[in-house]
């Protein structure tokens, strides 16, 4: 479970802290149901900038913000795309929640803020003393450094050296502090041995997106009511909710499917992978370029029990359509096709990450032989705009895009998918994966046997979601206490 055990001292440094930094800190209420925030919060939002540094933003991790750059409010429902059958080939319905309307492009920003609310308002953390450090392959460290800035705390970030330049830009626009890892993002181990490192100076501490049950919270009460939110906005007459899939990074968002399994019984559950580093799969080992999913391991915070499949998508796959997406002889093949012009467009939300999210959704669509009343969901992480520099590198390495290469992109990588590299889990499959968890956490991070048991015996997943009551309990009363609301 979550930590939620109080230290005065260190409490009041923090209270004090976000005083002088006119500080407010949401509710998981308020993400859920931000038009509910206090009427001051409303009148700042709607002067400031989506990306801003500005504490008021922290009003904005929810999936309901207006999709403009500066000003908007929110929506009544989330954000969600849904994808025409001209561009899936199939009949299924496919709905995509969009993390492009997050503070930083991405909604990793919520994510980071499930880990370090808790720490914050007990006061296990202190602002005052304590860097921040943020083990990430991507987004994480970037949601981390974001919302440090925001609470005033000093920020570490730490993402590997073969992570697009998009992710480095942006950290250097907020000074963040950054340490690079060898490889890319496959390469976890390295940035857990740095994390280890880092975490003998008492004056770091180390918000571990992969074993932080605050990253499981998060998307257990945020996105899955979000996903369920879409489904309910978008479903017609005789349509089911009939899966989800989620490409497992820290494991995190996968976490919103407890939520849905306690709403839609009956949905499927998958979890994707690289085929390039099949680890869940085939235990099996490697790199790959779907940026943001991080590998050769099984995250603590995945709950292993309540996966139903795995499907492994190629990472050639999500590179030619990066460029399907975003080039213009790519459009203009989706145009032929018969896609609208509106959808083309929408098409820019799409980063890598959330391309092999709608990849697992074909594979399970095609897989179950899934009907226009079915729908599947996913989330796109972040959009095209963090990948600027790899659609520059793809033509530097293949050359110019034209209307053939399109051809074969949209024929090869998109209408020829097969239902090749997945697996329906049974029990024991189920804790085969689960077992996996022991070399990495019990022999490598110091997790015991006993806290590996708990997770697939006991009831930890359970008292785990019991705790979003209690922890905005806290969160009003460190608001209480500093009194900023009072004053603005």
């Amino acid at each position: 479970m979550i930590d939620l055990t109080i230290h005065p001292e260190t409490l009041a440094r923090n209270i004090a802290i976000a005083r002088e930094n006119k500080v407010v800190i949401p509710t998981f209420a308020h993400m859920l149901h931000p038009e509910q925030a206090p009427q001051p919060i409303l009148d700042r939002l709607s002067q400031v900038g989506l990306w801003d540094v500005d504490p008021v933003n922290l009003f904005r991790i929810t999936w309901k913000n207006q999709p403009v750059p500066k000003g908007g409010l929110f929506n009544a429902a989330p954000n969600y795309i849904e994808l025409p059958p001209a561009l899936t080939g199939v009949p299924a319905r496919i709905l995509c929640l969009v993390g492009k309307w997050f503070p930083t492009g991405c909604h990793k920003v919520g994510a980071s803020f499930g880990c370090l609310a808790p720490r914050l308002v007990t006061g296990q953390f202190d602002a005052a003393s304590q860097k921040a450090v943020w083990p990430s392959t991507g987004n994480y460290c970037r949601g981390g450094a974001f919302n440090s800035r925001l609470l005033g705390v000093h920020g570490v970030a730490i993402l590997p050296a073969g992570m697009s330049q998009e992710r480095f830009d942006w950290l250097a626009s907020i000074d963040a502090e950054v340490v690079k890892t060898p490889g890319c993002e496959s390469n976890v181990k390295e940035i857990f041995d740095k994390t280890n490192e880092l975490s003998r100076d008492p004056s770091c501490m180390i918000f571990n997106q992969f074993a932080e049950m605050g990253n499981h919270l998060w998307h257990y009460k945020v996105t899955g009511a979000a996903v369920a939110e879409a489904f309910e906005a978008a479903k017609g007459p005789g349509d089911r909710l009939a899966g989800a899939c989620f490409t497992s990074g820290s494991a995190g968002t996968i976490g919103c499917g407890d939520y849905l399994k306690e709403v839609y019984p009956t949905m499927k559950l998958a979890v994707g992978e690289a085929v390039q580093c099949p680890t869940i799969l085939n235990n099996g080992f490697g790199d790959h370029r779907v940026e943001g999913i991080g590998d050769k391991h099984v995250p603590w915070i995945h709950n292993v029990k309540n996966t139903d499949m795995v499907i492994d998508v190629d990472d050639n796959d999500a590179m030619a359509l990066l460029r399907l997406f975003n080039e213009p002889a790519g459009q203009e093949v989706l145009r032929e096709a018969g896609m609208e012009e509106d959808a083309i467009a929408r098409l820019s939300l799409l980063g890598i990450s959330g391309i092999a999210n709608v990849l697992c959704c074909i594979k399970m669509a095609k897989y179950y032989e899934l009907t226009e009343h079915d729908v599947v969901c996913t989330v796109l992480t972040d959009s095209a705009d963090m990948y600027r520099s790899r659609l520059a590198e793809l033509t530097d390495q293949l050359g110019p895009y034209d209307a053939k290469a399109a051809t074969v992109d949209y024929t090869l990588h998109l209408m020829g998918l097969k239902t090749d590299c997945m697996a329906e889990l049974n029990y024991y499959d189920r804790k085969r994966v689960h077992n996996l968890k022991y070399y990495t956490w019990v022999e490598q991070q110091g997790k015991t046997s006993q806290e590996l048991n708990d997770l697939w015996y006991g009831t930890e997943w359970a008292d785990v979601h019991a705790q979003a009551d209690a922890l905005d309990e806290l969160i009003c009363a460190f608001n209480e206490e500093s009194g900023v609301l009072k004053t603005l």
